[in-house]
């Protein structure tokens, strides 16, 4: 509750590390709070990366494991005066955050996974912020934990606090060589008891038309209306490829912003595929697209596309152990594992990319970036024992 009442909102259009000077203020937070419940090591760099360590208390070598979770929260929905209370013994029905803004089961029927426990929710005119904030607030209580169970053995720990996530840039600067990790784990994911190592190849699309405006009365074959023709260029990708038409293993064109006037407009996309192949085919559908515009209308418009991140399963199949000790944490939590792709990114997909193998774990939370996120109380108490588990485990089964 604490944690979410900072405002960690990232930024695309700073071009700075962080990309907001807020999420600081957040990161200075918890490196105190770090030093205060015993870790040590306790690190925050230049660019807002905080790192701590838990020292191993057992006798054997244990390979040292990583905890990784996010500072910033999504720049889709405000962060700013979040105001959390917690709905005790959910009972089923809608819930009512503040006058004319509900939670409804209808639209929201995951709430019903969680009837009897206690929720927190939002007051609808922010989001929560459990993502990443929950994933922070389980690792940090698992190290308290273990601290207060000597008798549980585990080896080195390493904790990693990161920013700007959410703009897909949290792992750009995350020093996995200090980080010093035989493998690790972002603590990101949603449902209890999620365990994944599948996400999406990914790429942005940020497109520029450039028109030309001339009075309406006398524009017969001299107007080149940018703001039209952007809609028009929308209107050439395929229409059940979208966020709202897919799921599973299917990819889609997200187009995120749109803004223009006759002289000028501008397109924002992301690209997703599970698929490499499939993925690299979206990359040239979108410049062929842009191809076509030009070769209509002359060249008015440019395309300026990235690649974000890759599917980490490249660099963990091989390491299936790792998938074996969560799901071996989670079970002894009392939860089933539940291996899934993500339809999303994690820092850990780039992490993993970097030589850090890095799965993605549940956090908890629940409908993410907007008003009706809420986080179950008791989810963040499996997601912290399973922390506790893995450190356990690790001891027990790779210890010499």
């Amino acid at each position: 509750m604490k944690y979410v009442s900072f405002d960690t909102q990232s930024s695309e259009e700073t071009g700075t590390t962080p990309s907001t000077e807020k999420q600081r203020v957040f990161a200075e937070y918890l490196k105190e709070e770090l030093i205060k419940v015993g870790l040590q090591e306790v690190e925050l760099d230049k660019l807002g990366y905080l790192y701590a360590t838990l020292y191993s208390n057992t006798e054997k070598s244990v390979p040292t494991i990583g905890f990784i979770a996010h500072m910033d929260t999504s720049p889709d929905a405000s962060g700013t005066n979040v105001k959390p209370r917690i709905v005790t013994q959910y009972n089923g029905s809608d819930i009512v955050l503040s006058d004319g803004i509900v939670t409804a089961v209808e639209k929201f029927p995951e709430l019903l996974n969680h009837k009897g426990e206690d929720l927190i929710v939002t007051d609808g005119t922010t989001l929560l912020g459990a993502d990443d904030k929950a994933g922070i607030a389980e690792i940090v209580q698992a190290m308290v934990y273990l601290q207060q169970h000597p008798e549980i053995k585990h080896g080195k720990i390493r904790v990693g606090f990161n920013p700007d996530e959410e703009i897909g840039q949290g792992a750009h600067h995350f020093d996995v060589e200090k980080f010093g990790c035989d493998f690790a784990y972002t603590m990101d994911g949603s449902e209890v008891g999620e365990i994944e190592f599948e996400n999406f190849n990914a790429a942005s699309a940020k497109i520029t038309i450039n028109g030309c405006s001339v009075h309406p009365g006398y524009a017969k074959d001299k107007m080149l209306n940018a703001a039209r023709i952007a809609t028009e260029l929308v209107s050439m990708l395929p229409a059940d490829e979208t966020p709202e038409t897919t799921e599973g293993y299917e990819g889609f064109f997200h187009l995120t912003h749109l803004s223009g006037t006759c002289e000028k407009a501008q397109l924002s996309f992301i690209i997703r595929d599970h698929d490499r192949e499939y993925f690299e085919s979206r990359k040239s559908e979108m410049t062929d697209i842009v191809d076509t515009i030009n070769e209509k209308y002359g060249s008015i418009a440019t395309l300026e596309l990235k690649d974000q991140y890759y599917n980490m399963r490249e660099k963990v199949e091989d390491k299936m152990y790792i998938i074996d000790i969560a799901k071996e944490a989670i079970s002894a939590a009392g939860m089933t594992p539940k291996v899934r792709a993500i339809r999303g990114g994690t820092d850990g997909a780039q992490l993993s990319f970097k030589g850090l193998p890095c799965p993605n774990i549940f956090a908890g939370g629940l409908n993410f970036h907007g008003p009706h996120e809420f986080c179950p109380v008791q989810s963040l108490e499996k997601a912290m024992m399973t922390v506790v588990n893995i450190c356990s485990i690790t001891e027990k089964t790779l210890g010499q």
